[in-house]
């Protein structure tokens, strides 16, 4: 969710302010790490084709973890080479297409900045989609960036890639980072799919109502009111929801959010969407993720970034 907005051309931009030499450099990374996952053996080949289920989901978590640690901290392009397909879909708008593309910007951005780390927070998979939230810093000291990535899988390959990108601020309204887990039990690891449904309707029909549908009663049918924000231009809670999304809808009657995808495991519940301000702006590629506990929305986290006139790839961000 959005915090509220002085202006139409200014939206998203007070609270949300990015570097451009940071975004240029680390939105192309389409890149972060996950904890070690209990899974099986990583291998491209055909035993893929006989893991099934829960071990499957967690494969594939495992892959993304082999890929962007090897690639990104490490300037080892072969994982590329035995994880990524050849013909690799881009959406992140400065980087090409392709196994290839991915191969030499890792080796360019690894000899630029070799301290690069991952300080990945959660992760979630679903069907063939897995999610990855995590704090990426480039230079050691810095607060680095906010990064979601969504990575789309075939023939336990990656195949596609979308992500979002946003900077740390130095301070934030709620008093809460854009990392951490508030609420209880305070894990960044998802919990048990057989929820995983159940969360993922809940929170796809508060996030219609709500954001796509400007109705703010919904706050009051699927938020819970120890609701904790990440968001750092909201303050805390639902009554600070309600502030900040009711001048954020005052101040853009015209807004029009289209929901893209959504990717749930457990209790936590990603949402990707284009939010566009007003009639013929390019809008934002905002990612937003839910955490739901006893039928509650309880907690949650963004990342915002502004759509570009131009792109490397013909894909969009969406």
């Amino acid at each position: 969710m959005t915090s509220h907005m002085p202006s139409r051309r200014t939206a998203t931009r007070r609270i949300l302010v990015a570097t451009a030499a940071t975004a240029a450099t680390s939105a192309l990374l389409g890149a972060a790490t996950v904890p070690a996952f209990a899974s099986p053996p990583v291998s491209a080949g055909h035993a893929y084709g006989h893991i099934d289920g829960g071990a499957r989901l967690d494969y594939r978590k495992t892959v993304a973890v082999r890929v962007l640690k090897g690639a990104f901290e490490r300037g080892d392009t072969e994982v590329v080479d035995r994880f990524v397909r050849a013909d690799y879909i881009q959406h992140n708008p400065l980087a090409p297409d392709g196994a290839e593309a991915l191969k030499n910007f890792a080796a360019g951005l690894h000899q630029q900045f070799p301290d690069t780390r991952y300080d990945v927070k959660r992760v979630i998979s679903e069907g063939d989609l897995v999610v990855v939230h995590s704090n990426l810093v480039l230079t050691t000291g810095s607060r680095g960036s906010a990064v979601f990535d969504i990575f789309r899988f075939q023939d336990g390959k990656i195949a596609e890639h979308w992500d979002t990108l946003q900077d740390v601020p130095g301070s934030s309204v709620n008093g809460n980072d854009m990392f951490s887990t508030i609420s209880r039990p305070q894990t960044g690891q998802p919990g048990p799919r057989s929820l995983t449904a159940s969360n993922k309707e809940l929170v796809t029909k508060a996030f219609d109502r709500l954001i796509v549908g400007k109705d703010l009663s919904a706050l009051d049918t699927y938020w819970s009111t120890g609701y904790h924000q990440h968001n750092p231009g909201i303050a805390d809670g639902v009554a600070g929801a309600r502030d900040g999304l009711g001048a954020y809808f005052r101040a853009l009657p015209e807004l029009a959010v289209s929901r893209k995808r959504v990717v749930a495991e457990g209790d936590l519940v990603a949402v990707h969407s284009h939010y566009v301000n007003a009639p013929g702006e390019r809008g934002q590629a905002v990612v937003d993720l839910f955490r739901v506990q006893g039928g509650k929305i309880v907690e949650h986290w963004d990342v915002l970034q502004d759509v570009p006139a131009t792109s490397a790839n013909d894909n969009t961000m969406f």
